[in-house]
């Protein structure tokens, strides 16, 4: 029982899960700390602090605090186009300047020289014409 255990945890997509997760939970904490130390001042500068706490309706004798939801709501927003314009878009165009496109195919056909069909590029005649064919391709 023991050693399917240990099969189970030494796999390597279990593994790198873990790792994936140790690393998105402290990524998680950079990027909140992007948001809280710039972001979020850099819009205060412009429209006000983006604090909604303490919004709230009274049904009855129950408070409703929705500014508290509205709060993390614009917190979530601004951590998600953090993300987005710091992290994915860059990330994206490095992929994208790294990334090689493939060399193009050998071609397998040319023109017939003559009446300019599609031939097989090792033919000496044409199957079409029955012209010969030089050895170049058109």
């Amino acid at each position: 029982m023991l050693d399917g255990f240990k099969k189970f945890i030494l796999r390597g997509n279990v593994v790198d899960m873990a790792v994936g997760i140790v690393i998105g939970a402290s990524f998680g904490g950079v990027v909140t700390s992007l948001v809280k130390s710039f972001i979020e001042p850099l819009i205060a500068l412009l429209v006000g602090k983006p604090d909604f706490s303490s919004l709230a309706i009274q049904i009855g004798s129950t408070p409703f605090p929705y500014g508290v939801f509205l709060t993390a709501v614009v917190n979530f927003l601004l951590i998600a186009a953090a993300i987005y314009f710091f992290v994915v878009t860059p990330i994206n165009a490095l992929v994208a300047r790294m990334r090689k496109d493939p060399a193009p195919a050998d071609p397998t056909t040319k023109k017939c020289t003559e009446c300019l069909s599609e031939i097989p590029i090792d033919a000496r005649r044409c199957a079409h014409c029955a012209q010969p064919q030089m050895g170049r391709a058109a």
